[in-house]
């Protein structure tokens, strides 16, 4: 999983303020957003962020599942979380393994799901966009 020191924003929204959560293959996805110009590495000359949104991608395990809640509970308010791919939303593949969460929301908010195994790099801006509040 990432430190969390990495932080995003999107190109065409420069006040959300992305965070992700890099547990397996979705996260990939986020690394194509930025080569493609959807997101940008963060630089400190950018204004406050109206919202900050926290994208959980991969299987989250027994184990991992205190690394995510304490990762969103650093993140300041106003926040939004999504559960990028089969995995996050719902445990995917590994739906049925003892140590698999059957989905991110019994342990956080969770304001989206971003269906795909992976989403493209362009639902996954997409979904930020639509469901980040504008003002």
């Amino acid at each position: 999983m990432g430190s969390g020191s990495v932080a995003y924003r999107v190109t065409r929204d420069l006040k959300i303020r992305v965070h992700v959560s890099e547990l397996a293959c979705c996260a990939l996805e986020v690394g194509s957003a930025v080569t493609r110009g959807l997101l940008e590495v963060e630089d400190t000359s950018h204004e406050s962020s109206r919202v900050e949104v926290m994208l959980i991608s991969g299987t989250v395990t027994q184990l991992l599942a205190p690394l995510v809640v304490a990762q969103w509970d650093r993140i300041p308010e106003p926040k939004i979380a999504f559960a990028i791919g089969a995995c996050a939303s719902s445990g995917g593949p590994y739906w049925d393994a003892p140590t698999v969460m059957n989905g991110i929301q019994t342990l956080i908010p969770v304001s989206g799901f971003i269906a795909g195994c992976p989403p493209s790099p362009e639902s996954i801006i997409e979904s930020i966009c639509q469901l980040v509040p504008t003002s």
